[in-house]
């Protein structure tokens, strides 16, 4: 996902005068060459990443269209006061990309970790859209159409893939469709979600777009599981609870139980792998297809 959007922001300070990027040394050598062609609008601040978001507002306020990037524990939870005051507060908006998304870098330890990043988005203005691409082929239309307007995104890049990719996909896309449950699945949980629910009669939806919410798409979706009350299961890939409070404004006016998963809040202490990480917070196939069974019940 990264190389796919080094490739696209590279075209777009090609094609569109109005785009800018600004980094804090990560992904400096993969910009090298972006760095050199646009060298008025490619900026390397150093190991800043505060002054970073700062720039990023101020170019926005001359009618840039800036695209930011690091970390995401480094953009967004290092990052949270600029980007609350030198974005959101001034009214101006950016394009915030990260990687690492909540463990992918978990060799690094705890600094490298951020499961807690679009919840700090959401406690922000609620114009921003949230993106969380599940396949490579997703991320360029996500990143050009952030280009067509002024307000603020947030894009966050995974070394998580689903196998397959989804890049025309708006709102909630219905893959299978039962009567006991809805399984709404965000970016990279799709491949763990498809494999744990295999042979059992649940909706499963899937989106890259978790902010705005496709409210409609959910209220359809759910529509169809059965009448004795909706029961959703929310699967996301930052931490748990995240988009409970969409899922439960929109289903408001219904009968429904909601089950969220998602990274848990203990801090493991540990280093480990992507999947060892994704295996101790219970989001591998056999930990959710337990979770969904004991909570949907004899309904499967």
């Amino acid at each position: 996902m990264r190389d796919t959007f080094i490739r696209t922001t590279g075209a777009l300070l090609d094609d569109d005068p109005r785009t800018a990027v600004v980094i804090a040394d990560i992904s400096a050598a993969q910009f090298a060459a972006v760095a050199r062609a646009h060298p008025d609008r490619f900026i390397n601040v150093g190991i800043r990443e505060q002054l970073m978001v700062s720039v990023a507002g101020g170019l926005a306020l001359t009618g840039l269209r800036p695209y930011v990037h690091s970390y995401a524990p480094f953009l967004v939870d290092r990052a949270y006061e600029q980007i609350k005051l030198d974005l959101d507060h001034q009214g101006v908006g950016a394009v915030l990309v990260s990687i690492g998304a909540s463990y992918d870098a978990s060799e690094e330890g705890r600094t490298h970790q951020s499961p807690g990043d679009v919840a700090l988005i959401d406690s922000l203005d609620g114009a921003w859209t949230v993106h969380v691409p599940g396949h490579p082929d997703e991320v360029p239309r996500l990143l050009r159409e952030a280009a067509t307007h002024d307000d603020p995104v947030y894009v966050r890049l995974s070394s998580q893939t689903n196998t397959t990719g989804y890049p025309d996909a708006t709102g909630l896309r219905v893959l299978r469709r039962g009567r006991a449950a809805t399984v709404v699945a965000v970016g990279p949980m799709l491949d763990p979600v498809l494999a744990a629910t295999e042979g059992l009669d649940v909706t499963v939806a899937y989106t890259h777009t978790p902010r705005p919410f496709d409210t409609a798409g959910l209220r359809a979706a759910a529509g169809e599981t059965a009448a004795t009350g909706d029961a959703v299961v929310l699967v996301e890939p930052y931490l748990a609870g995240t988009s409970a409070r969409v899922v439960a404004d929109a289903l408001a006016d219904r009968p429904h139980r909601l089950l969220s998963l998602g990274v848990t809040r203990t801090d493991l202490r540990r280093y480990g792998t992507p999947a060892d990480h994704q295996r101790w917070h219970g989001l591998d196939p056999v930990a959710l297809r337990q979770k969904l069974t004991e909570f949907a019940g004899p309904r499967l």
